[in-house]
């Protein structure tokens, strides 16, 4: 564990208490600033609950109430953009058990519906929790709720309109085809209106794998309540659910995806193997 490397932090937090009463509030929150980042790297590896408690250390070791609330709200806002995939877990338990019960207070009202709103659009899809299941529509007839027990399943948000939406669809079938050796089912879920748009999307997109399977949604009247149980305020939105239902990749680039494929496989074959 890294917490020697709190010595010289809280050290300099005291210094700093002292220094923010000289009237130079703004040298004392960039020292502050930078030796948290440092801090935050070196425990990086570590596991979400270990984050969690090294963060309540932090700020309770911080006695003057303005350092405290820039380092609260700077930890929160590190988590909430999260270098690594899952740590957007601290920043939900900060908000619950930081924020929300008023030990902290952000700095305004509209700084706190921010963080609302993130908690809010982002806590029912965290790692390892199960996918939330939505009916939605298919192209023809009738509606099918996905993701489906017992596949693996990358479920895609897009719009034909979202520029980054169409860079993505013209690799995202490349990189299936290359790098996928297991049952996969992609569900791509259309974002918009436009019933043309996303029938001419339906035919030009296409995996040459016989592996992966393609399934086509959308849900134009947001019955389903897709928009906030996955927390698609923009699109592209990418997650990867196990066969037993799990989310076990979220927020994905094609990157990311890519190195979790390995993964993914791993846990096909194991499902598999247990039936």
């Amino acid at each position: 564990m890294k917490r020697l490397l709190l010595i010289p932090l809280l050290s300099v937090f005291l210094s700093c208490g002292l220094f923010a009463q000289s009237g130079n509030p703004d040298g004392v929150y960039a020292v502050m600033d930078s030796l948290v980042l440092k801090y935050v790297g070196a425990i990086q590896t570590e596991s979400v609950e270990t984050k969690q408690g090294e963060c309540v250390f932090l700020i309770n070791s911080v006695k003057d109430s303005l350092l405290r609330q820039h380092l609260a709200v700077s930890l929160f806002k590190y988590y909430k953009d999260a270098p690594v995939m899952g740590d957007e877990a601290v920043a939900i338990w900060l908000y619950d058990n930081v924020f929300a019960p008023g030990k902290v207070h952000f700095r305004g009202e509209f700084e706190a519906l921010d963080a609302e709103m993130f908690c809010n659009l982002n806590r029912n899809t965290l790692l390892g929790m199960d996918a939330p299941v939505v009916l939605l529509r298919k192209p023809c007839i009738g509606r099918k709720a996905i993701p489906e027990k017992g596949k693996t399943s990358l479920i895609w948000f897009y719009d034909t309109a979202c520029s980054k939406c169409k860079a993505e669809a013209k690799l995202l079938p490349g990189l299936l085809g290359r790098e996928v050796d297991f049952p996969l089912t992609v569900c791509a879920v259309y974002a918009g209106r436009d019933r043309k748009a996303w029938r001419e999307f339906r035919r030009t997109f296409k995996v040459s794998n016989p592996k992966v399977k393609v399934e086509h949604y959308w849900d134009p009247e947001i019955s389903s309540d897709y928009l906030r149980l996955y927390g698609v305020m923009s699109t592209p939105r990418m997650y990867v659910v196990a066969p037993e239902g799990s989310i076990i990749g979220r927020r994905l680039e094609l990157d990311s995806l890519l190195q979790l494929l390995p993964t993914a496989a791993e846990l096909e074959k194991l499902f598999t193997k247990n039936q």
